[in-house]
């Protein structure tokens, strides 16, 4: 379970970041970010919270709960390595309902890569 401190919980919190944040699509999901200090109003900086969006299109309920249960696991290991103050909303396509865990990391890796949000991986070895 992703810790109360990094959920986005009230419905103001997902409209501010998806209609004012930055947004990149991947195959199975969209990744909308929104860095909190840019908020007109007096917000909390603490670390990043993530909210899910897993709608019917991706299927009935025991699938949209795994894709929601899988994300939710992924956003835990992510909590580290996102930056302070940021609102990340995961919009869950119908694609994911067929998509491996592995696969659905990787896009939501690649997704906040592609939005600065991450550093690159380096391949030494």
């Amino acid at each position: 379970m992703l810790p109360e401190p990094h959920r986005l919980r009230r419905h103001s919190d997902f409209s501010l970041t998806v209609r004012r944040g930055r947004r990149m699509g991947r195959r199975d999901l969209v990744v909308h970010a929104f860095d909190r200090a840019q908020a007109d109003e007096l917000v909390s900086s603490g670390g990043p919270r993530f909210g899910l969006v897993v709608s019917k299109a991706v299927g009935p309920a025991v699938i949209r709960h795994r894709v929601a249960r899988r994300l939710r696991h992924i956003c835990i290991d992510l909590v580290d390595v996102v930056p302070r103050g940021t609102d990340v909303v995961i919009r869950a396509l119908p694609g994911a309902a067929t998509a491996s865990s592995r696969d659905l990391e990787k896009q939501l890796r690649a997704g906040l890569l592609r939005l600065d949000l991450l550093a690159p991986v380096s391949n030494s070895a």
